[in-house]
């Protein structure tokens, strides 16, 4: 690389966390000041105090970028037969880290690695992106096996494992802490086609399905409180409500260094507008920094709660100031035994998605019953807010399908061409175009 217009020497590991931030020079994180600041304070760390670098401005990561282009460009020149050894040569590789023994039944393991070192990217406007995150070493995980298994060979020589433990009581496999949450900890657990996965789901499902005897009077129990004197049991009843009718997520206490997502708990007055007469509007981030924006028509009585409960508090004042998630949950189990904020969630997705199955399919072919999953499915997700975020490539693929529009209307009647474009979307009138094109053999 160059610094100040100059060839500079880095060490093995200067270079690699150098080549970490070069080879993200066209991604939007490249440009975020948060991003760059803390890579550039972890990176100087490795540089040491002595180190020419000390201006980011002056640095000039381009060489790096280059190779990494040219390397790129080598794969992509590969064979169809030298990429099919190189994957056999993988899979030979991991095949023995695939599978556990457990109770004498062979089980397929979920994601069996470590994520490699690399620039942490977190999700939304991350305070923490940009952070190094650091290579997990042997001596950082801790294995969790069977008293009578063989301790598997740690890969690295003159290393070894952290712990070795024998936990009947829990199913993870190995453990070791997050390089950029220290407090949070990631594991290796079988896949979701294993055995004791399919049973933990089934018992999740099972709760939810025990709600259904409770829901009734939990319902009428909220209700009640609506209009309590008690300014915690009043909250706890609003709360519970916007939980089970809106199907949002608890919400937990984020410390300063953490994405500053929201739930229901940590609602604040600034993500919460009231609409007269009996409207509140939603508007923050939530899980993975996925906005949540929704208008809804809630009953007079929990409109008038919130307006009670923001009035006279200022910008990042909460709105359930004399509630947390604990207090909630604790709340909730008193009405049914394992209730948890989260169990309405599982409940309401999987009613909904009941109902409209029974409503809407008929004894169609398997494509339209497909078809109507897919669209109890979408209803599902429009409750639980599941939503991706918009591709980088979106708007390149909207230019090829505009292109493609403008080659297949050869010929069109120029109104319909323009009222096609305009009032259909793009993927949809590329898809009926091209339909209506092979009837006429145009196609």
């Amino acid at each position: 690389m160059l610094y100040h217009g100059r060839p500079v020497d880095l060490t093995p590991e200067q270079e690699e966390v150098a080549t970490m931030f070069a080879v993200m020079k066209d991604t939007e994180y490249a440009s975020k000041e948060t991003f760059i600041t803390n890579f550039f304070t972890d990176w100087r760390k490795i540089l040491g105090k002595t180190h020419i670098i000390t201006e980011f401005e002056l640095c000039d990561f381009t060489p790096i970028y280059e190779w990494h282009l040219r390397e790129k460009e080598k794969k992509s020149h590969m064979t169809s037969e030298e990429k099919k050894a190189l994957q056999e040569e993988k899979s030979k590789q991991v095949e023995k880290f695939m599978w556990a023994f457990v109770d004498g039944v062979k089980e397929k393991v979920g994601n069996f690695r470590v994520e490699p070192p690399g620039l942490f990217r977190g999700r939304g406007e991350h305070p923490k992106m940009g952070r190094l995150k650091r290579r997990i070493r042997p001596s950082d995980i801790t294995i969790n096996i069977g008293e009578e298994a063989p301790v598997p060979v740690c890969p690295t020589p003159g290393e070894s494992w952290k712990e070795v433990k024998h936990d009947k009581t829990v199913t993870w496999l190995a453990s070791w802490n997050d390089p950029i949450n220290e407090k949070d900890i990631k594991y290796v657990f079988l896949a979701a086609s294993s055995s004791l996965k399919g049973q933990s789901d089934k018992e999740k499902y099972e709760k939810a399905r025990k709600l259904k005897d409770y829901i009734g009077s939990i319902r009428a129990n909220y209700t009640k409180d609506f209009r309590s004197n008690d300014q915690r049991k009043k909250q706890i009843a609003v709360a519970t409500y916007l939980i089970d009718k809106l199907a949002l997520r608890a919400g937990n206490e984020k410390d300063e260094d953490e994405a500053d997502t929201v739930g229901c708990c940590t609602l604040k007055v600034e993500n919460v507008t009231c609409l007269p007469p009996n409207k509140l509007q939603f508007d923050f981030l939530g899980k993975d920094s996925i906005r949540y924006y929704n208008t809804v028509e809630v009953e007079l009585a929990v409109y008038e709660a919130i307006k009670e409960f923001c009035a006279g508090k200022k910008k990042g004042g909460h709105v359930f100031d004399k509630l947390d998630t604990t207090k909630l949950n604790a709340h909730l189990k008193n009405l049914m035994p394992g209730l948890t904020a989260k169990v309405f969630r599982t409940y309401n997705a999987s009613i909904t998605l009941d109902t409209f199955l029974n409503k809407e399919t008929t004894d169609g072919t398997v494509d339209e019953k497909a078809k109507v999953y897919q669209r109890a499915n979408k209803e599902v997700a429009i409750i639980c807010n599941h939503q991706r975020a918009v591709p980088k490539s979106h708007d390149s693929q909207m230019n090829k399908l505009n292109e493609k529009i403008d080659e297949l209307t050869v010929g069109c009647c120029p109104q319909m061409v323009n009222y096609l474009k305009f009032v259909l979307a793009p993927q949809t009138f590329c898809h009926r175009f091209i339909s209506f094109s092979r009837l006429r053999g145009i196609s």
